[in-house]
C-alpha cells in the first residue's frame, strides 16, 4: 500500500493552520481604505413600503452612502433569479419572481433588505441605519408551511393565484391505488419536518474592491463555490462581461448549502465599492444570519404504506407540501425534487404514488442544506416501515430485511425515477445489528426502569443520491517537480487538500508532500462548480484521476526522450517511467523538471508538464446505511439522553477512512440536532422570527452525543471510475428517524404513537402526560 495513498487515515494537512489561528477568512481580509456596509432590513413580515426618509442618516458624521432601491434602479442594476427551477427537472413552468437585491414596493419577510449604509466605521453605518425613517403599511403573512397552501391564504405573491409555485406527480396513482385496495394492513402517518438553519460557524461575508483603471471588481465571498457566482454578478446583475470580476473564496468555515449561490448582499457590496471606489465589507452577525441565511427542511406530509398479511409492502402513497420562503434560493427546486424520488428508500416497493407542491410564505428563502430533500424523503418511508412494525408485531429489522432491495436485484428502477446500481442493504444492517448488541437490549432497558428511566431504541436504514452536474481538475507540474492541483470543487472543510493529494500520491506516486491545492478564484482556476451535493470525492475524484492519466500519457514521450527509447517501450509504474526489461527509468517529477530545461528540449514535445481533466457522472451513486439510536428519557421531565448510537454506511471506496468518520460525525451532530432541538420558529400572526439568537435556536453541543460507534462495509459505485459513493450528508439523513423512533419505542409503554421533531424535552413531557390523560 503506497504510503500517503487511498485507503490511509492520514491526518489534514489544513488542520495546524485552523488551530492556530493562522486561517484566512474574508472578515480577515482588511485593504486599505476599506469601508462597512450594513443592511437596514424590515422589522414586517409583510407590508407596502411608503416615503423613506434617508437626509438625517447620510448627514451623520462617518456615514458614506444611503442606497436603496431607487438607487439601483437608477444604475440599471439587475435582480437575482432562481438557477434550478422545476423546468430544469422537465416539470412544469411556476411563476418564478426575480430577487430584488433592495425591497422596493413591498416587504416579504421579516428580515427583507431595504437599504444598505456605508459607513467609515460598521459602528456608523449601524448608527446611520438608525436614523433611516420608512413608512411601512403592514399587510396579512402567512408563515405555516401548510396554512401557507390553502385556499384564501394571505398571497405573497399578487401575480399568483395562490401560494402555490408548482405541483408535480411521480409514480404510478392507479396501480398505487390498487395496491391500496388489495393491502391487508394500512398504515398511515402526517409527518412534519421542522424548518432549521445551517448556522454555519462562519457567518456570510463579502468585501468588494473596484478598480477603475480596467473596469475590474474582485469579490472575497465565503461561498462554496466562485465560478457559480462570477456569470450571475455579471450576466444577471451588473450586465458586463465575466472578465470584469473576479471571486476568491478563501478559507470558507462551512455551508452545507446554505452558501451555495450569489446573495443580495454578495451583490450589494461589489456594487457600493463601485459607487464609492473604496472596498466595503459586509459580514453578517448571527441574528442577521438567522434572518436571511437560506433556511432549510419545513416540510409536511401525508404518508400510507400499504402492506400483505406478511409485512410485504405493496404500495406507497404520499402527499407533500414543501416551503420555498418568500423568494426562490438560486436551487429552490432541489429538495423538493430530488426528495421526491427517494421515497422507496431501499425497499422494493412494487407501487408508489407520490404528490408534492411546492409554496411560497412570508419567511425568508428555503433551499438544499446537507442532504437536500433526502432527509425529508427518508424520514417518510422510515417512519411509516417502523408504524408498520409496531402495528404488525414484527421486529423492526425483519420487517426491513423482508422489503430491503436485494444486490441480486441490482441495479434496481424504483417507481419514483431512482436506479440504484448498486448496494447490500441486508449486510450493513446486520454489522449495525451486531455492533450495537441489538439482542442484549432487553437487559439495558430494565437496567434503565430500575433506575427510574424510560429506554428505548431505533432503527433507520437510510439511502441517498449523490453527485450532480460535472466537474473539471486540473495538475500542473512546476519546474522544480512539485505538483499544483487546481480544483473546480471547493473544500470548506471537507478536507480535500489532504485527499486530493492522497489521489495523486497513489496513481502518480509523487511525494505527498510536494503537492499542493488551488480553490476558489476564477483567476487561478479555469472552471469549476464548487462543492455539494457530496459530490467532489465522487466528481471531482474521477476528473482528477482523469488529469492524472493525461499527465502519464503526456509525459510517457517525453520520457522517452530522456531515456533515448522508443515511446512504445516506456512504462509507468510507482512514480516512475521505464523503459520495459530494463532498469533504465526516470521519475515522473524528473520528467517535469526536464520538460522546463532551457535548452535541449525537441520541439515537438511541449514545455512543461500540466493536463486537464473533466468527468461527467452516467447516474447518481446512492450511499446507504443503518443507524441504530438508543436513548433514555427522564419521566418526570421528559428530557432526551442519547445514550449509544451506531452507524455503519456504505459510501464506496473509501480515500480516507479519518476524514470519512469526520464527515459522518458531522452530518449525525446536525441530523441529530434537528431530531430533538433546532427549530426555527414564526409567531403566526405577525410572522416575527421567535428564534433569532443562539439563545432561541437551540444547537447541539458535544455534551449531547455518546460516542459514535462507527463501521462501514465498501460496495463499490458503478457510476464512477473509482467506485466512491458520497458520504458528506449521510448523518443527516439517517439520524432523524432512528433518534425518533427510540424516543417513541421508550414512549410506547404509555401509548404514545408519535411525536414530531425536534422531539424537545417539553414536548416529550406533553406527550407523556396527554397519554396519561388518555
Amino acid at each position: 500500500m503506497v504510503k500517503f495513498g487511498i485507503g490511509q487515515s492520514v491526518t489534514r494537512t489544513e488542520d495546524p493552520r485552523f488551530l492556530r489561528g493562522q486561517g484566512c477568512f474574508v472578515d480577515d481580509i482588511a485593504p486599505p481604505d476599506m469601508v462597512f456596509g450594513y443592511v437596514l432590513r424590515s422589522p414586517h413580515a409583510h407590508a407596502r413600503l411608503g416615503a423613506m426618509k434617508t437626509s438625517a442618516a447620510k448627514a451623520l458624521p462617518g456615514v458614506l452612502a444611503v442606497l436603496t432601491a431607487a438607487d439601483l434602479d437608477a444604475d440599471g442594476i439587475g435582480a437575482l433569479r432562481c438557477m434550478i427551477t422545476p423546468e430544469t427537472f422537465g416539470g412544469p413552468k411556476g411563476f418564478s419572481p426575480l430577487r430584488p437585491l433592495l425591497a422596493g414596493e413591498v416587504v416579504r419577510h421579516v428580515g427583507d433588505p431595504v437599504a444598505l449604509i456605508i459607513g467609515e466605521s460598521l459602528a456608523a453605518a449601524r448608527d446611520g441605519a438608525e436614523l433611516v425613517e420608512i413608512d411601512y403599511a403592514a399587510l396579512p403573512a402567512v408563515t405555516a408551511t401548510k396554512a401557507a397552501a390553502e385556499p384564501g391564504a394571505s398571497k405573497v405573491w399578487d401575480e399568483m393565484d395562490s401560494n402555490i409555485w408548482f405541483t408535480m406527480e411521480r409514480g404510478d396513482k392507479a396501480q398505487t391505488e390498487a395496491a391500496f385496495r388489495g393491502a391487508a394492513h394500512v398504515v398511515e402517518l402526517d409527518l412534519i419536518n421542522n424548518r432549521i438553519t445551517a448556522n454555519a460557524i462562519e457567518p456570510r461575508a463579502s468585501l468588494a474592491a473596484y478598480r477603475s483603471a480596467d473596469d475590474h471588481t474582485t469579490l472575497w465571498s465565503s461561498s462554496q463555490g466562485a465560478h457559480r457566482m462570477r456569470p450571475v454578478l455579471a450576466e444577471m446583475i451588473f450586465h458586463k462581461p465575466a472578465r470584469c470580476f473576479r471571486v476568491i473564496c478563501p478559507d470558507v468555515g462551512g455551508g452545507f448549502g446554505m452558501k451555495g449561490g450569489v446573495f443580495a448582499e454578495d451583490a450589494l457590496v461589489v456594487w457600493a465599492a463601485g459607487k464609492l471606489g473604496r472596498p466595503v465589507k459586509w459580514t453578517a452577525d448571527r441574528t442577521e444570519s438567522l434572518l436571511s441565511d437560506t433556511q432549510a427542511r419545513d416540510a409536511v406530509a401525508e404518508a400510507a404504506l400499504a402492506l400483505d398479511s406478511q409485512g410485504k409492502i405493496l404500495g406507497l402513497r404520499v402527499r407533500a407540501i414543501h416551503a420555498i420562503g418568500a423568494y426562490l434560493a438560486p436551487s429552490a427546486a432541489v429538495p423538493a425534487m430530488t426528495g421526491s424520488m427517494i421515497y422507496a428508500g431501499a425497499y422494493n416497493i412494487p407501487a408508489a404514488h407520490v404528490t408534492f407542491s411546492t409554496v411560497y410564505s412570508h419567511t425568508p428563502h428555503v433551499g438544499p442544506y446537507r442532504g437536500a430533500g433526502r432527509p425529508e424523503g427518508i424520514y417518510v418511508i422510515e417512519r411509516l416501515i417502523d408504524k408498520a412494525a409496531r402495528q404488525l408485531a414484527m421486529d423492526p429489522a425483519e420487517i426491513r430485511r423482508l422489503n430491503f432491495v436485494k444486490p441480486d436485484d441490482m441495479p434496481h428502477q424504483t417507481k419514483l425515477m431512482a436506479s440504484y446500481d448498486s448496494g447490500h442493504f441486508a449486510k450493513a444492517m446486520d454489522k449495525c445489528l451486531a455492533m450495537a448488541d441489538w439482542d442484549g437490549f432487553a437487559a439495558r432497558r430494565a437496567a434503565s426502569e430500575k433506575a427510574g428511566r424510560l429506554r428505548g431504541r431505533g432503527l433507520a436504514y437510510f439511502i441517498e443520491s449523490a453527485a450532480p452536474f460535472n466537474e473539471r481538475m486540473d495538475i500542473q507540474f512546476d519546474e522544480t517537480g512539485a505538483v499544483t492541483i487546481r480544483a473546480g470543487t471547493l473544500s470548506h472543510g471537507q478536507g480535500h487538500e489532504t485527499t486530493y493529494a492522497q489521489m495523486l500520491t497513489e496513481w502518480l506516486g509523487v511525494p505527498f508532500e510536494s503537492i499542493r491545492l488551488v480553490q476558489g478564484d476564477t483567476d487561478s482556476v479555469a472552471f469549476g462548480r464548487g462543492t455539494f451535493g457530496s459530490r467532489s470525492m465522487t466528481i471531482g475524484g474521477a476528473a482528477l484521476k482523469q488529469a492524472a492519466e493525461r499527465i502519464v500519457e503526456k509525459g510517457r514521450p517525453q520520457a522517452a526522450h530522456i531515456l533515448e527509447a522508443a515511446e512504445g517501450d516506456v512504462e509507468f509504474a510507482d512514480g516512475a517511467f521505464q523503459v520495459a526489461g530494463t532498469d533504465r527509468s526516470v521519475t515522473l517529477p524528473e520528467v517535469a523538471r526536464a520538460a522546463y530545461a532551457l535548452a535541449g528540449w525537441p520541439p515537438h514535445l511541449e514545455v512543461g508538464l500540466e493536463a486537464a481533466g473533466s468527468y461527467s457522472p452516467v447516474g447518481a451513486n446512492y450511499p446507504n446505511g443503518c443507524h441504530i439510536c438508543e436513548v433514555e428519557l427522564d419521566a418526570e421531565t421528559g428530557a432526551v439522553k442519547l445514550v449509544a448510537y451506531t452507524a455503519v454506511d456504505d459510501s464506496g471506496v473509501i480515500i480516507n477512512p479519518l476524514l470519512f468518520e469526520g464527515q459522518i460525525h458531522g452530518g449525525l451532530a446536525q441530523g441529530i440536532g434537528q431530531a430533538l432541538l433546532e427549530e426555527v420558529g414564526f409567531d403566526d400572526g405577525s410572522g416575527q422570527l421567535l428564534s433569532g439568537s443562539l439563545m432561541d435556536y437551540c444547537m447541539p453541543r458535544a455534551a449531547d452525543f455518546p460516542s459514535f460507534n462507527l463501521g462501514e462495509i465498501q460496495v463499490p459505485c458503478l457510476t464512477n471510475p473509482l467506485g466512491v459513493k458520497g458520504a458528506g450528508e449521510s448523518g443527516t439523513v439517517g439520524a432523524p428517524p432512528a433518534v425518533i423512533h427510540a424516543i417513541l419505542d421508550a414512549l410506547a409503554p404509555l401509548g404514545v404513537e408519535t411525536i414530531d421533531m425536534p422531539a424537545t424535552p417539553e414536548r416529550v413531557w406533553r406527550a407523556m402526560q396527554k397519554a396519561k390523560g388518555a
